[in-house]
């Protein structure tokens, strides 16, 4: 399965309230709001980051409003770490099977670390991404993706 159909299928496994959307492909978050008729801050930025140091060796899915900066540092610290850096495009494609742009802000794979900023959580009803597509968004209930999302909630914003 696609990274795209085992959302859909979590998302409707759990009844999730949820639109899916198509749209032209854009990996931009002022673009891609226009599009979806969203404020950009409902944007969930899921980045790809490598945290290493102090003994850890750790891939983490860093999701924040799309419209803040992620603080690197911060994101090492939420796992123990020294330093983290965003992945490269080729580990970012092995742990989530899509494109920079178009990573969901759900990890399906058993190495990557989910952590969110509870501000993600805590300014709009509902949050938006790409989900999995570039040319496909998700417009989500906020609550109900921190009961499917299963993240470590850090403060990593800037």
């Amino acid at each position: 399965m696609t990274t795209h159909e085992k959302l859909i299928a979590l998302l409707d496994q759990h009844q999730a309230r949820y639109r899916l959307m198509e749209h032209e492909a854009t990996g931009k978050c002022e673009a891609v709001a226009a599009i979806r008729g969203t404020e950009i801050g409902q944007g969930a930025k899921a980045l790809v980051c490598h945290v290493k140091g102090n003994g850890v060796k750790q891939h983490v899915l860093a999701v924040l409003p799309a419209d803040r900066q992620a603080d690197l540092n911060k994101v090492a610290d939420a796992v123990g770490g020294r330093r983290a850096s965003l992945a490269s495009p080729a580990e970012t494609d092995q742990l989530t099977g899509c494109v920079f742009g178009a990573i969901p802000p759900f990890s399906f794979h058993p190495d990557l670390l989910l952590i969110a900023d509870p501000s993600l959580f805590e300014r709009y009803p509902e949050i938006a991404f790409n989900a999995g597509l570039l040319a496909r968004s998700v417009i989500l209930n906020t609550d109900d993706y921190r009961a499917l999302c299963g993240a470590r909630v850090v403060n990593i914003i800037r």
